[in-house]
């Protein structure tokens, strides 16, 4: 029989530092004071201690629990579902390339592939400096920017494998890198910040804006009475003949489904006549 070892229970997780301490408890009373249910600031305190050591560690966890009379187990249980908490440290930007089905076809897996290669790592992985997180993300809601790439969720729109290149390189050497659309680039540790609900104070960021592109808002100009609905099929009532109606032959139907079908047996309003026996 093969011992079996279940090793030694883990310890709890150490505090934060007494002055990190107090500075998470003062941000934390703030965003918990949004909130009629205590709880519900769950969220926003996960971004703040991610903002704190740039991942959601057993610390930060013990923080939040504490701070809203959770369990580690029930804080655990959140960090664990949703994908923009990291559980390990990681990189100063995390680059994110969509491989859903839009961006993948429109060569999202082909920069993927080349990035893993270029950086050296491979999906969730870090860089040996410390730059870079990679990860292949489900779908970054701009398809009609495929292929989309997002560096610390700010957009990069119709990327290429060198182009996605250029930009890891440009940021690995401390270049300054502009996003397609949207607020100028920050770290990542600021960028969970602003998710935890605090101002982004940096000159014009609040200015910038970037939204959708034009094939993303046609629905909604649609809804606004901005555009008029163009009818692809006309309703079976609007159809309108020039000449009298009549039985049209099967050259003339435009589909199959239009066409006279060959009725069953079974069918007693549409017989089809006696069957023949086999062979008469």
């Amino acid at each position: 029989m093969t011992d079996v070892s279940l090793g030694m229970p883990q310890l709890p997780a150490p505090d934060f530092p007494a002055e990190v301490r107090a500075r998470l408890e003062a941000d934390a009373k703030e965003v918990i004071g949004r909130y009629p249910d205590s709880r519900s600031a769950l969220l926003p305190l996960l971004h703040l201690v991610q903002s704190e050591e740039g991942y959601v560690s057993r610390t930060g966890i013990r923080f939040c629990a504490e701070m809203l009379d959770l369990t580690t187990a029930e804080v655990t249980a959140v960090v664990t579902f949703y994908t923009m908490y990291r559980r390990k440290p990681s990189g100063e930007y995390q680059v994110g390339v969509c491989t859903n089905t839009l961006c993948a076809v429109m060569g999202g897996d082909a920069i993927f592939d080349e990035l893993k290669e270029h950086l050296g790592v491979g999906n969730n992985g870090t860089t040996e400096d410390g730059k870079i997180t990679l990860e292949h993300i489900e779908c970054n809601a701009a398809c009609d920017f495929a292929p989309v790439v997002m560096v610390n969720w700010e957009f990069f729109d119709n990327q290429t494998p060198d182009s996605a290149k250029r930009l890891v390189d440009d940021l690995r050497a401390g270049e300054q890198v502009t996003p397609t659309r949207g607020a100028p680039l920050c770290t990542y540790k600021e960028t969970a910040r602003i998710l935890a609900g605090f101002p982004d104070e940096r000159p014009g960021a609040v200015e910038s804006t970037g939204g959708a592109g034009p094939a993303s808002l046609i629905g909604l100009r649609l809804a606004k009475g901005e555009l008029s609905a163009a009818r692809v099929v006309a309703q079976r009532s609007e159809v309108r003949h020039e000449t009298p109606p009549h039985d049209p032959s099967p050259a003339e139907h435009l589909s199959s489904h239009d066409a006279p079908q060959q009725t069953s047996a079974s069918d007693p309003e549409h017989p089809a006549g006696p069957a023949a026996e086999e062979g008469e």
